[in-house]
């Protein structure tokens, strides 16, 4: 069970030694969500004993209930149980910086108005990659996904319809695919509560307002952007490419297809979550003080879901048509992804890129390697192919 005090019973960390070690998690953190995952069980459970392990995976399954990035939300969560609010603020923000900075020094590098041609290669063949990243991404989502729609045939019609039509949203629709996310999540409420013979309560489309684009630009619209992100990342961080690509490449033309490419290839190499990837756009949009505007906006969501919902998590898990939202949304978030590849792919301009891209989807799909792994290779193909005189911009 989740506990309802903001610290572990008989613990008591102190915020200098939350600074640390979660500061710590935030540097090495490489490699996405489970090595943040791992990370933090092995510092609060296997290390340090300051929560139990079934607490620890109660965390994991009640943040994964949440929009927002997941991992990040599981160090909110785990610094809260610690030592409450002041945890909770000290060791997200700990967590979070050490990432920040380092994609914003690397925006500046590859954001720059004339970088040096091995920064141009080096960009062009790592964005290269970026559509591979999305399919791996979709893939690993597919086994828990499908697990939980059930035995039943109709489940599993309903489960593949839910993916198709997430995987079309992303391709097609850009910004209105939290539309489709929604409504899968409600059909399958529907769907339940019907084979139960129980009511279901209508929901309010405030979906419908978050989906469209804010009038005008400025930082208004960048705050807007940064709070779709996160807010609506259901499912995992690449499920907001293609909501952030339609309003920062289609509508308020802040950067590039290739900025773009660069942009989630950035999310990817730097320690911590690819919703970062909004720091990026920010910087692209008004410079240092966008990204970091863009920065605060899309994470204040997960400091208020775990400081205001913490205590409520183990009756948000319990909840039957929360479970059967999230299980309607998580097939449709798992085509989202993978269907974000197409216009990933179809931004690249060169052909040597979609040689870069089928060497990644190998690398990634069949070897079974890692991200940053295929991402730094992909660079370095795009750092070779810019000394040999190909076309990198």
């Amino acid at each position: 069970m989740v506990a309802e005090q903001g610290r572990a019973d008989g613990v008591r960390v102190g915020l200098g030694t939350i600074a640390r070690e979660w500061g710590r998690i935030g540097c090495i953190g490489f490699g996405g969500p489970p090595t943040h995952i791992a990370l933090l069980r092995q510092l609060c459970v296997d290390r340090r004993q300051w929560i139990a392990a079934d607490e620890f995976e109660d965390g994991i399954a009640a943040t994964n209930l949440l929009p927002g990035p997941a991992s990040t939300q599981l160090a909110i969560f785990t610094a809260w149980r610690l030592r409450g609010l002041a945890g909770a603020l000290v060791g997200g923000v700990c967590f979070i910086v050490p990432g920040l900075v380092l994609i914003l020094a690397m925006a500046a590098l590859f954001l720059a108005g004339h970088p040096p041609l091995w920064v141009r290669g080096a960009a062009a063949g790592a964005g290269a990659a970026v559509a591979a990243v999305a399919v791996q991404a979709a893939v690993g989502l597919v086994p828990g996904s499908w697990k939980r729609a059930g035995q039943a045939r109709a489940a599993r019609a309903r489960w593949i319809g839910y993916c198709v039509a997430g995987g079309a949203a992303a391709a097609l629709t850009g910004p209105w695919l939290v539309l489709v996310l929604i409504a899968a999540g409600l059909v399958e409420v529907a769907a339940r509560a019907g084979a139960s013979d129980r009511p279901v309560r209508r929901t309010v489309s405030w979906p419908l307002l978050a989906a469209a684009p804010a009038a005008g630009g400025g930082l208004l619209a960048l705050a807007w952007v940064a709070l779709k992100v996160g807010a609506l990342s259901y499912g995992g961080g690449f499920v907001i490419i293609p909501l952030m690509q339609a309003d920062a490449v289609g509508h308020y033309h802040w950067m590039s297809d290739g900025q773009f490419l660069n942009a989630v290839a950035l999310g990817q190499i730097t320690p911590g979550p690819v919703v970062q990837t909004v720091a990026v756009v920010g910087y692209a949009a008004a410079g240092v003080g966008g990204g970091l505007l863009a920065a605060t906006v899309a994470f204040a969501p997960s400091f208020l879901f775990v400081i205001f919902g913490g205590p409520r998590f183990d009756r948000l898990r319990a909840n039957a048509r929360v479970q059967a939202f999230l299980t309607g949304a998580g097939p449709a978030v798992t085509g989202a992804i993978a269907g974000s590849a197409i216009p990933l792919a179809l931004a690249l301009q060169h052909a040597w890129q979609f040689a870069v891209l089928a060497a990644a989807a190998v690398w990634l799909l069949a070897a079974r390697r890692g991200v940053v792994s295929a991402l730094l290779g992909a660079g370095v193909l795009g750092v070779a192919a810019a000394m040999a005189g190909w076309t990198v911009a």
